[in-house]
């Protein structure tokens, strides 16, 4: 009885053994995670997951691909009588082609870029960087001779070709086309206060010293008797600064730097807008500010001579206004002083002239919608009202007024971030053009007469089709996602879901990944790859996001994105949640994973990891941080693990201005000390975006915390991490995973 017994003990231990050595990953593992990074699949094992149409100038029709196993098959969208046919004969251009190449040309894999139709028999396209006409009924190619347009970036001719505005001395000058003689506008310009000139977000400076790339500016009043133009004010302005050690020659680090303002910073690159009086040659005063680059004076030129609209925000984004500046009297008219509690995200308008109208995007009623001012009684109303979302304009019939607009959670039996597309008048009544339930992107021909819907859900596969403007009818199929392989190879979309927010009574939608081997029976690590900046949502839509974490998820894990509350696309209450507080944003995170591991054995709660990338790689390391028993494992990539280390628009905008007390409460650097689990802290060595220096500070933080971590610096990339850099990051996040979540060595040697 005692041998049985034994022999039993035996056989469940090496049960166990068994089933752990089964566990362990293989080399078939990792390339089936390969085979579903993008750019192995996307229009090459699944096909048209979006199909992006192209509109000739002469608004005949359009072009687009319709990819499949086969190849590649450009088609033609004819207006004239609603039909699609191919664009060409793929065989005889390719023999064309592979002419002029030297070498064979694949007919069903020509790579051909901006294409036009010049008539019926004609095309124009591009084809190694050479623009060719193709005759369409005997397929001879000439190239198209390059036409020697004087172009000086340093000048501006206006639009009645009488004058050409530059700067000497950065000073603003202008000089007749006809007669040549000049005509001093400023007189006070000089290096790093500069006239006509623009702040450049991506400017670098090479050296203590460097110089700041040269930049021109102006724009001309339609009419072409006003010039505006920005002074460019440098003269305090700190810098932000970089080393490059990736030069092979290289053998000390170069130092790179650029202009930008850090969160509260006064001493920032200040921009003055400035305008001229052609006729009178002379500066035109108006009370528009001088602000930082962060908010500086946005104008649009009336069609009616000397009349400018003006936008600038305050500091904090507190404050929006618009304003209409009469040049010819000097009168300025408020049009718009939209004022917050919290911020003002996204404000953006319209000028429609022809009805003597603009609209804009609010929130004032708690939910984003669109409102409309009357320019000559300046009466204020409402265009549409509801609790809902208007994302965008997509379109504007000029003669009419009548506005095309995105609209998400009108119909409360689809997910509240669908966007559909509806047609409203200036009264506000409004006809909805894609009643499917689904997510919808569109767009319009030049003349808007039709317009294409990509719609689709995240496990619905994405139709392509054409419809006709007034009506939203279809009249023409173009494309139908294919996935065939992937479905049977045994893929299935993602699990999505939907639960109580942190609040206890808002909803929160969300989509988990898993291994297409997933076993019901099992328990799966789970990853959250999360992204909580407050101005997007990232829980899937449409169709070609479903593979999006398929890759990581090949590896053994589950993989969750959620929109928890204080992210965009929701009511203005649902967005305030984060503000001054995204420390909190990841507690809907914790509580999802948690919830939904009650509800489904499969998912491992004591095996959690997360990962993320800029406002993502924060969270990363604020989950490692202030959760530090949930998260277990984290990767977080090019993060701004303290705001005041930041550029100042984004914390300014999501933390609030001035910088207070909320900045040191949600800083991953003063909560270094709570690091339990595995931490892998990566990013780019010149990230000019997200500057290196917030990972550096936490690395410090760690260390004097006597805290184990991980750190990559990638010495050459910036904020995204290109080629073969890319790929090197992306083996190590999975193989940090792999190794700390799984209890898996992994494998390196895979050709990704």
């Amino acid at each position: 009885m005692i041998k049985f017994k034994l022999a039993l003990i035996v056989v469940f231990i090496m049960s166990i053994i068994e089933q752990n050595i089964a566990q362990k990953l293989t080399i078939e593992d990792y390339n089936r995670a390969v085979s579903f990074s993008r750019e192995n699949y996307y229009n090459k094992t699944a096909f048209n997951l979006y199909t992006n149409v192209n509109w000739f100038q002469d608004n005949s029709g359009g072009w687009f691909i319709d990819n499949s196993k086969l190849g590649k098959i450009y088609k033609k969208i004819q207006f004239k009588d609603d039909q699609i046919i191919n664009l060409f004969d793929h065989e005889k251009l390719a023999v064309a082609l592979s002419t002029i190449k030297g070498e064979n040309v694949d007919a069903f894999n020509i790579n051909i870029q901006n294409i036009d139709q010049i008539s019926e028999n004609e095309i124009e396209i591009s084809f190694n960087s050479v623009k060719y006409l193709v005759n369409l009924t005997n397929y001879q190619l000439n190239a198209r001779s390059k036409e020697e347009v004087y172009r000086n970036e340093s000048e501006s001719i206006s639009p009645d070709g009488q004058w050409i505005a530059y700067t000497q001395d950065y000073n603003l000058f202008i000089k007749s086309a006809i007669k040549g003689e000049s005509h001093q506008l400023s007189f006070d310009g000089a290096k790093n206060y500069e006239y006509a000139s623009y702040y450049g977000w991506f400017d670098i400076m090479e050296g203590e010293n460097g110089e700041r790339p040269k930049h021109f500016n102006v724009s001309w009043s339609k009419d072409s008797k006003f010039l505006k133009t920005n002074l460019i004010d440098l003269r305090n302005a700190s810098k932000m600064y970089m080393l490059d050690y990736s030069i092979d020659s290289l053998y000390r680090p170069k130092l790179l730097s650029y202009y930008r303002g850090s969160p509260g910073d006064t001493n920032m690159v200040y921009v003055t807008p400035k305008f001229y009086s052609i006729d009178n040659k002379m500066e035109i005063k108006t009370n528009l500010p001088r602000n930082t680059h962060i908010n500086s004076v946005g104008t649009i030129w009336s069609k009616d001579s000397g009349i400018v609209y003006a936008n600038f925000a305050e500091r904090g984004f507190k404050r929006h206004k618009v304003l209409k500046i009469d040049l010819n009297s000097g009168l300025s008219t408020t049009l718009i002083d939209e004022e917050s509690l919290t911020n003002i995200d996204g404000f953006s308008y319209e000028i429609l002239e022809n009805q003597n109208k603009l609209v804009f995007f609010s929130d004032r009623s708690g939910w984003r919608q669109l409102y409309q001012i009357n320019l000559e009684t300046l009466e204020l109303r409402p265009l549409t009202e509801g609790s809902y979302v208007i994302n965008n304009i997509e379109y504007i019939d000029e003669k009419t007024g009548e506005l095309y607009i995105t609209a998400s959670g009108i119909d409360e039996t689809m997910n509240p971030y669908f966007q559909q597309l509806f047609r409203i008048n200036q009264s506000g009544d409004g006809q909805l053009l894609t009643p499917e339930k689904a997510h919808h992107r569109i767009s319009f021909s030049k003349d808007g007469k039709y317009f294409v819907d990509n719609y689709s859900t995240v496990q619905q596969a994405t139709n392509t089709v054409l419809r006709v403007s007034e009506s939203g009818d279809i009249i023409n199929k173009l494309t139908s996602a294919d996935v065939t392989k992937q479905l049977a190879e045994g893929w299935n979309p993602p699990f999505v879901f939907d639960l109580i927010a942190k609040d206890g009574k808002t909803k929160i939608y969300g989509a988990i990944w898993q291994p297409i081997n997933f076993d019901p029976s099992k328990k799966y690590p789970i990853i959250d790859n999360s992204y909580t900046g407050p101005h997007t949502q990232v829980s899937p839509k449409s169709f070609d996001q479903a593979f999006n974490n398929q890759s990581l998820a090949e590896l053994g894990f589950l993989v969750i994105q959620i929109d928890g509350l204080g992210t965009a696309g929701r009511s203005k209450s649902f967005l305030n949640h984060s503000y001054k507080n995204m420390g909190n944003n990841l507690e809907d995170h914790v509580l999802a994973i948690q919830e939904l591991a009650k509800k489904y054995a499969w998912i491992d709660a004591e095996k959690v990891g997360i990962m993320g990338h800029s406002a993502g790689g924060y969270d990363a390391g604020h989950g490692m941080l202030a959760f530090p028993d949930f998260y277990k494992v984290g990767v977080a990539s090019s993060g701004d693990h303290d705001f005041r280390m930041e550029k100042a628009w984004w914390p300014e905008m999501y933390m609030g201005w001035p910088v207070d007390s909320t900045y040191d409460e949600v800083s991953n650097i003063n909560l270094a000390k709570n690091l339990k689990g595995k931490l892998l802290l990566v990013h780019g060595g010149i990230d000019d975006n997200v500057n290196v220096s917030a990972t550096f500070k936490l690395s410090e933080a760690l260390i004097k915390a006597g805290k184990e971590f991980d750190l990559l610096i990638i010495p050459s990339q910036r904020h995204g991490y290109q080629g073969d850099y890319g790929k090197y990051f992306i083996k190590k996040r999975w193989n940090y995973f792999v190794k700390n979540l799984k209890d898996d060595e992994g494998i390196w040697e895979f050709e990704y």
